[in-house]
Formats: C-alpha cells, structure tokens, sequence
C-alpha cells in the first residue's frame, strides 16, 4: 500500500513572514492553497497569544481559508477530544519558543496521538525553532555551541517523534552548533544529524524516504552511522570527544537528500540552460 503519511515541514527560525515568505508559503501550498486550514500550536511560546497573532497574519496574508489557534496550555488541556475540536485543520504549526515546554506538556496525550493518527492519514505538521527540534524521537533540549564538543556539550530528551531516527537543530550556522550536534550524535550514531539555517527548511517525504531544502540558507547533514572509533562511553564530563569517520554535507535549496541510502541528490538543472548559466 501507498504510504499517505503526510510531509513534515521543518524551519529552522526566523523565517520570513512579511516579505517573500517562501518557507510558509510552501507551507501554505502543501496544506491545501486557498483551501488550507492551518493549526497552529504556540506550547512552546512565553507570550503565546502574540506568537499566534503573528501567524495568523502571515498565512492569512499568504492566501490561507482559515488559521485555528489551537491552545494547549496543559496536559489536562491536551485531553480534549481534539478531533472534533480540530478535525478540519489541513496543516499543524508550532511556533518557536522552548521545546521541552512542547514534550512535556503534549507528549503522550490524546493531543500527540491524535497528531500522529491525523498525520498518517495525511496531515501537515511543520514547526519552527523549538517547533523544529521537537520534530525528532531524539530531541536536543540545550547546549554549549561555543566550546569542544563533550558529553555534557548537549542535553537531550525524548521528542515527539514524527520523524524517527534524526536529530535535528535548528539556528543552526548563525549560531555555530556544530559542536552540539556532534556531541549528540556521539551518543547516538545510528541516527542522522539534521542542523537547519535561519529562513530555511526541509520539506520530508515519507514515501520517497527523502527530503528537499527550501528557503534562503543551508541545510547540514552529518552522518555517523560509519564512525569507527569514538570515546562516547568513556569519556568524563568535560573531557573531548572523539569522532572519527562522520561524513558531513552541507545542501543549499533545491538540494535533496535520501535517509533511506544516505546520499544527497543534486538538483536536475532546468530545461534549456546550460552549466554554469544562471
């Protein structure tokens, strides 16, 4: 059978939402164009009614039927039947803020299980910042991005897990974590390191096993599943870690990428140009 999980959209933060706004626009898009209902789920956000105002202009202002702001202040909120609450929604966005606000308060509850049956059949989720990193079952919560990568370089947790086996930061050149998602996939080698740029995303589908970077930056892949040598279980808090053999690619839009045989997909030129043309 065909696989109808919907795609996930992942920002990486301060995405242009007044100009251009490429990256929610292509939200917009893949949730229905002027037919989309958007969700969007400000958990994460200390000032959660002015983090929905903010995106209720801006895809309403990108050609949206309707955005629902969908409130979820606590696991007793969470309970909610929320697929008569929310069942119309084309498309699920969760704002940036903290993510372990998100884990903690929707992880496990009949909000999370109704994402995740909704998303099997089809539903948009896409989130920015924190909205980006809880994305992942491995999820990185906070981290030193200004010094030698070590065991205690990162802290992470449990996440939501609509994308399994990746970790995935997020402001990710613009504040130098590459140390951070090192010492993350130190601990974990088996999974994919996925560091996003500002203004910029992925756009994962499911059935291809493959994602496309959009917007206006880079996106950061490392790959540990054939390091050789690493000191992860020995090492004492503070002492440096050692990795060898991680292979790292760095993809502009329209890049691609396969999870399934880990390699990235140049993009086809346009018809009728030459290399090197623009």
């Amino acid at each position: 059978m065909p696989d109808t999980t919907g795609p996930l959209l992942i920002v990486g933060g301060h995405e242009d939402k007044a100009g251009e706004a490429a990256v929610l626009r292509r939200l917009v898009a893949l949730a229905g164009g002027t037919r989309a209902v958007v969700g969007v789920v400000p958990t994460a956000s200390a000032d959660e009614s002015r983090a929905v105002a903010t995106y209720v202009d801006a895809f309403e202002r990108l050609g949206a039927a309707r955005v629902e702001p969908l409130f979820v202040r606590s696991r007793w909120e969470a309970v909610a039947d929320w697929d008569r609450r929310a069942g119309a929604v084309t498309a699920v966005f969760f704002t940036g803020g903290d993510q372990l606000r998100i884990t903690s308060t929707l992880g496990g509850t009949r909000f999370h299980a109704w994402l995740r049956a909704r998303h099997r059949e089809g539903l948009v989720i896409a989130g920015t910042s924190a909205g980006a990193s809880m994305m992942s079952d491995v999820m990185i919560v906070e981290g030193d991005a200004a010094h030698t990568p070590t065991l205690n370089t990162v802290r992470l947790a449990v996440g939501m897990g609509f994308w399994p086996g990746v970790v995935i930061d997020q402001h990710f050149s613009q504040r130098g974590r590459i140390g951070r998602l090192l010492s993350a996939l130190a601990q974990n080698p088996a999974v994919l390191g996925v560091g996003i740029d500002e203004n910029t995303a992925v756009e994962v589908d499911f059935a291809r096993r493959t994602f496309r970077v959009l917007g206006q930056a880079c996106v950061t892949v490392l790959d540990g599943h054939g390091i050789r040598a690493t000191n992860a279980s020995e090492s004492r808090p503070g002492q440096p870690l050692a990795l060898t053999d991680v292979v790292l690619h760095v993809l502009p839009a329209p890049w691609e990428y396969s999870w399934a045989n880990r390699t990235p997909r140049e993009p086809e030129a346009a018809p009728g140009t030459k290399e090197g043309e623009a």
